[in-house]
């Protein structure tokens, strides 16, 4: 494990040797910024597990690099240990108040700080670890196992963010639905882990169909869903064109993989909530479906005219 990094704000120097002596008991490696912007600069660059700052020689700035850090950091947690000019229960109050995690008087011993830097930074890493785990497991119940896009779930909140976006800057928005064709022949013929085998060929074949910017996902089952952001009806079916020509080119057993796809976009008259976009889509892929499979259809009635 790497040694605990401690950040102090001031002159080591007026501490005498208690604090080098007490970074150095914790297991720690000693920083010093003599002012805020290096306290700021040194908290963007690598966030450190402790900072000290000693109210007697920062006053209010100290609470003010304080409030400041914090807010840099957002959900992560930073540890803080300050140390009050002197006896008076308001100043520890108020360094309390401003987030300190410890507040010590002096004169400091040695020892003590050093227990208490080591409790702090442990606490600072548990805390990032477990917020790791907190994103990771968020992530994956954002994530389809099988195919590694995002699923459902994720694609719905998705929806919604980019329809109130593009309804805030009046901004149009395509979403394209496709789902595979005969895709139930493949599973009953050769059995679910190639049909599987095959969902993660076409999700892998999507990502080099849209650009960054776009979002896929599975939709559910033999369905996914792409998302175009600032995409009109002319984008749309360039890309819903190149998804169903490419998948076209994919053998499985001596047959092709082919898809149906439904285009809606937004803006249209009939079209007022990410729902109605989903429903809009929907009706075009079941078009497609109507009119032979393998084909790109368009929501009725017509949406926008091409850019």
């Amino acid at each position: 494990m790497q040694p605990w990094s401690v950040l102090f704000l001031g002159d080591p120097a007026v501490l005498g040797a208690d604090l080098p002596r007490a970074v150095e008991l914790s297991g720690g490696r000693l920083e010093v910024a003599s002012t805020l912007v290096q306290v700021w600069q040194l908290g963007r660059s690598a966030v450190p597990d402790v900072v000290v700052i000693d109210l007697g020689q920062t006053g209010p700035a100290g609470l003010t690099a304080l409030k400041r850090l914090k807010e840099q950091l957002g959900r992560r947690h930073l540890s803080v240990v300050m140390i009050a000019a002197g006896q008076e229960a308001a100043e520890r109050i108020e360094a309390l108040e401003a987030g300190a995690d410890e507040v010590l008087t002096r004169p400091v011993n040695a020892t003590e700080l050093a227990l208490r830097l080591t409790a702090a930074a442990k606490l600072r890493r548990n805390v990032d670890g477990l917020l790791d785990e907190v994103s990771a497991f968020s992530e994956l119940s954002m994530t389809d196992a099988l195919t590694g896009v995002p699923n459902r779930r994720s694609f719905q909140d998705r929806l919604v963010d980019e329809f109130r976006r593009a309804q805030r800057y009046d901004d149009p928005l395509a979403l394209v639905l496709l789902d595979l064709d005969h895709f139930k022949i493949i599973n009953d013929t050769f059995g679910h882990p190639e049909g599987d085998a095959v969902l993660r060929e076409v999700a892998e074949r999507l990502k080099h169909c849209v650009r960054e910017t776009d979002f896929i996902a599975r939709y559910g089952g033999e369905e996914f869903a792409l998302i175009l952001p600032k995409t009109m009806l002319g984008g749309a079916l360039t890309v819903a064109e190149r998804v169903r020509s490419d998948l076209a080119s994919l053998e499985f057993h001596a047959r092709h993989v082919t898809a149906s796809l439904g285009i809606s976009i937004y803006p249209h008259q009939a079209i007022t909530s990410s729902e109605a976009l989903v429903r809009s889509a929907d009706d075009a892929l079941y078009t497609a479906k109507r009119e032979g499979r393998n084909k790109v259809a368009l929501a009725a009635p017509a949406a926008a005219p091409a850019n």
